[in-house]
């Protein structure tokens, strides 16, 4: 943060308003959200600082500390780039903006942060949900967090072309220090359910292979599940069950059958596993995070062989009890529980056989569960 505030007042010359927005963990509940399903998710302590402040013009400067790039615009003159990256998720905010005739001038931002891009923490979220809930503090602009939530995830949707559901975003808006949310992503409304990993904490181990939610596969899914539905008269994959699935099976294709049941299971998994919580039952959980793996696997075909092999070497060791794959797929972390006294032996002998298997490193992280999007001093 102290390196994020020497960089503003050296560009800008004014005090900011500093802005810390976390990434989000998903202990389970993949590819639901988009189904109006279910999702259990979590903020993390990893994140973005945004440092933002009004300028009385036109312009606006946002500089990427940790990618060392600057991008200067005029605000009445915005449009979305061509393979803009980072950009398009902060033109994108200010679009949906000036959509709801919020009326904004200029400002300078300076962000960065240290959760890992293309990990499956959802470092858009966090990025998108900063610049709104900053442009929202300078200009009183009297948003709601629930309004700026929506903000986000159209930014997400119409200018970088992720058809994302609305759980990363929830997630790092809301989250609640030593809790997990039990969201509703058909009624947008969550429950917070208390989580004690007792001898047990949350690791993650990044692939390092990257994933970009923004190319066909993703969106393909998503338009999978809402073609079943339809087939289905349902409006989304959410209001499916098991039976009706198996009575209609004749009229899907094989992927489409597939696709529709891992969701409609993952469901089932998600409100099984808070009950377990609530019991303190975590092994449960854990087996219940195995057998969420193996639908993104083998039904819902978004793993990796990367992720596959982190996920099966954790079965080698009675100290892990639950591994899955977390965030669209196609790379990024595993999410595991493992016992808090033996953890870097096991994660030595995972990483080590990784990089015999695929001649690279992973990366590792201890994170916690904490607050949502605010303003720090």
């Amino acid at each position: 943060m102290e390196s994020l505030e020497k960089v503003f007042k050296k560009h800008f010359q004014k005090e900011p308003i500093k802005i810390f927005s976390p990434g989000r963990i998903n202990l389970i509940g993949e590819h639901t959200d988009y189904n109006n399903g279910f999702v259990l998710p979590a903020a993390i302590n990893k994140g973005i600082f945004a440092l933002i402040q009004k300028n009385q013009t036109n312009q606006c400067t946002i500089i990427a500390d940790d990618l060392a790039e600057k991008y200067s615009f005029d605000i009445q003159k915005i449009e979305i780039q061509e393979n803009g990256g980072w950009r398009n998720y902060c033109i994108g905010i200010i679009i949906e903006l000036q959509k709801t005739r919020k009326l904004i001038q200029g400002f300078d931002l300076v962000f960065g942060g240290d959760i890992p891009l293309g990990a499956g923490l959802s470092s858009s979220a966090a990025l998108e949900n900063s610049i709104v809930y900053g442009l929202n503090e300078i200009y009183d602009l009297k948003l709601t967090k629930r309004e700026m939530i929506f903000i986000s995830q159209k930014a997400e949707q119409n200018a970088v072309g992720v058809q994302c559901g609305i759980m990363d975003q929830y997630a790092s808006m809301f989250g609640e220090e030593k809790n997990v949310l039990l969201l509703d992503c058909q009624t947008i409304k969550s429950k917070i359910v208390a989580i004690d990993f007792l001898e047990y904490e949350l690791i993650l181990i990044n692939t390092n292979v990257k994933h970009n939610l923004a190319d066909s596969a993703y969106n393909n899914r998503r338009e999978t599940c809402e073609r079943v539905a339809k087939k289905l008269k349902k409006d989304t994959l959410r209001n499916v069950t098991i039976n009706d699935l198996e009575k209609n099976k004749t009229i899907l294709t094989i992927e489409e059958y597939q696709k529709a049941k891992y969701v409609i299971e993952e469901n089932e998994r998600v409100l099984d596993s808070v009950e377990h919580i609530k019991k303190d039952e975590l092994k449960k959980v854990g087996a219940l995070m195995y057998d969420s793996h193996e639908g993104l696997q083998k039904q819902y075909n978004v793993s990796c062989p990367e992720l596959d092999l982190l996920v099966e070497e954790t079965k080698k060791h009675k100290e892990i009890i639950g591994a899955r794959m977390m965030g669209g797929g196609f790379g990024g972390c595993t999410i595991n529980i493992i016992k808090k006294d033996i953890k870097n032996k096991v994660i030595g002998t995972i990483t080590k056989e990784y990089e015999n298997r695929f001649r690279k490193k992973c990366s590792v992280y201890k994170i916690e569960i904490g607050k949502g999007t605010r303003i720090i001093n």
